[in-house]
């Protein structure tokens, strides 16, 4: 079907647009396949606004007819009565947390407007999404998509250990549907061995490397929960692949990310976890994540909550606690620092799984990586971990971020893991200024594109469906764009100062803070935190500030897990 077919009415004149931190205006909208154009002035200046069609959340829509009455105007009340005339009023909340309101003479033209946009913003077919349109001028197809390989990550651990090889067992993706061809397994295991240990695993994700340190030559892997059901069923190729990650060392870690009752009950669904008796020299801790339904609730009421100005304050506290999305930060940020310490302070390897390996998974060892090696934080190496972590790894993009905070429709598929991974990011930076080499404007950037984006990278769950639609060879990689030497100067910190040390986040409550930027974004007053951000851009580039040194404290919090804090002269 192509797009015209959708597009009732294209153009609506005299519209008046009424957005966050600007005052209403009287302009032209325009329909397109992909945006919503808006053409006015305000004042003496011209104002435009492009609004990328899956940016939209959900919208809101009331039509009002008038009536001519002895000379006056009033609503209508009967089918007898002459018109006047009509209007409707469209509320646009976008995935961003933005929301817009149109008001557009015409009742038939603002429901042609407002079909228009719920068909057009809920495209299900990936190739008829933006990012298969979109051609700037500066990039040319074909070309490089993406910062980094399996390949290429591997070569930088082959000189540090032998134990570790390249697998091409998942080269057409029927071992593991959602992992990519090529995969770091431990050298002693076979692609054989690898193909059984896959069918014991949900979804076979089956245990793969995810992080190699360097200091002391212990691994973080991931995985899905082993499929031992109700009969306790087990897998001598998997306990087998196990045994070799941690060959040589007394014991390694399991970290689940389920409560303990949580990982009993899913036996009865055919899930599990690693028995004691077959897997000896592993031992399992479980730190219970949300998920899923849960944590897009979490999201949901927290975006209600700051989208109401009226309540008061003891109000607004309640809204913030009962939302528990603060919880989850810190449940997250506690569970990835037991990850880095089991491995930098412990030396023993991990293996972090919960149900899919999809979700709560990935926010552990992206976390811990960030915690521990001091090449992810620059802004490059920060991309290429979120590419090998989520991209690569097969995150579900399209499935968990087709809904954001502001739609009222059932969570079915959708949950905000990545927007908690950013989260958890820049509650480390505010934590450790001057140790990440990437701003909060790449954050939010990033918040952005993973909703809805103009470059591909974002598109589809997993790099089968990607090779299968053709989005490497027909759409741009965000990432690659953003390592540009343009972007890269207006996304990384003037304050970065690399540090080969780890960076410990502190859990206490009184570390935490509500991310402003992301969900106050549209506030009065957000404006003023853009502009400080600047001023501070600017004093570095001029060469102001120098000399200051940092050192990092490291403290014991009171639940055991490690924190420190960082002291700026």
């Amino acid at each position: 079907m192509e797009f015209s077919e959708h597009i009732k009415t294209a153009n609506v004149e005299d519209v008046e647009l009424t957005r966050p931190l600007h005052p209403p205006i009287k302009g032209t909208l325009c329909v397109t396949a992909h945006h919503l154009l808006f053409s006015g002035r305000d004042g003496d200046s011209p104002a435009q606004l492009l609004l990328l069609l899956r940016n939209i959340d959900a919208i809101e829509k009331s039509v009002e007819n008038l009536v001519e009455y002895s000379g006056l105007f009033r609503r209508s009340s009967g089918p007898g009565e002459r018109a006047a005339g009509s209007s409707g009023t469209i509320t646009v909340k976008c995935k961003d947390l933005c929301v817009l309101q149109l008001d557009i003479p015409g009742m038939e033209e603002c429901l042609n407007i407002a079909r228009s946009i719920e068909v057009l913003s809920s495209l299900d077919r990936v190739t008829e999404m933006y990012p298969f349109f979109h051609r700037p001028s500066s990039l040319s197809l074909p070309g490089r998509w993406g910062l980094s390989s399996p390949e290429e990550d591997f070569s930088l651990i082959q000189p540090l250990s032998d134990r570790w090889r390249l697998s091409q067992v998942n080269r057409d993706y029927s071992v593991c549907p959602s992992y990519p061809p090529a995969l770091v397994v431990p050298r002693g295991v076979d692609d054989q061995t690898l193909a059984k240990a896959a069918k014991f695993r949900q979804g076979g994700r089956f245990p793969v490397l995810a992080f190699y340190h360097r200091s002391n030559g212990q691994v973080i892997m991931r995985s899905s929960q082993p499929l031992t059901g109700a009969n306790r069923k087990r897998c001598r190729e998997d306990e087998l692949l196990l045994q070799a990650v941690i060959d040589g060392s007394e014991r390694g870690y399991i970290i689940d990310t389920r409560s303990a009752q949580l990982a009993h009950q899913a036996r009865m669904t055919g899930g599990g976890f690693e028995s004691k008796s077959h897997y000896h020299s592993w031992r399992r801790l479980h730190r219970n994540l949300e998920r899923g339904k849960g944590l897009q609730e979490s999201l949901m009421k927290l975006a209600e909550a700051c989208s109401d100005q009226s309540h008061s304050m003891d109000r607004w506290l309640s809204r913030l606690e009962n939302s528990k999305w603060l919880n989850n930060v810190n449940a997250t940020l506690s569970a990835a620092g037991l990850v880095a310490e089991c491995v930098e302070r412990e030396g023993c390897s991990v293996l972090v799984h919960g149900y899919e390996g999809t979700d709560t998974t990935l926010l552990l060892t992206t976390l811990a990586q960030l915690i521990l090696e001091p090449r992810c934080r620059s802004l490059r190496g920060f991309l290429a971990l979120l590419e090998r972590e989520w991209i690569q790894a097969g995150h579900p993009f399209q499935q968990r971020c087709a809904r954001s905070g502001l739609s009222h429709a059932r969570p079915r598929l959708e949950a905000p893991s990545f927007l908690l991974l950013l989260d958890c990011v820049w509650q480390l930076g505010r934590q450790f200024p001057l140790s990440l080499g990437f701003s909060e404007a790449l954050l939010l950037l990033l918040a952005r594109h993973a909703y809805a984006s103009e470059y591909g990278s974002f598109l589809c769950d997993c790099d089968r469906q990607r090779c299968a639609l053709g989005v490497k060879e027909n759409t741009h990689c965000l990432f690659q764009f953003l390592c540009s030497p343009r972007e890269r100067g207006r996304y990384s910190s003037p304050l970065y100062q690399p540090t080969e040390l780890a960076i410990w986040p502190s859990v206490q409550p009184q570390a935490l803070q509500l991310w402003r930027g992301l969900f106050f974004r549209w506030t009065e007053g957000a404006q003023y935190l853009d502009e400080a951000w600047e001023e501070i851009r600017n004093l570095a580039t001029q060469g102001r500030g120098r000399g200051c040194g940092r050192s990092v404290v490291p403290m014991e919090t009171e639940d055991s897990v490690p924190s420190s804090r960082a002291v700026d002269c």
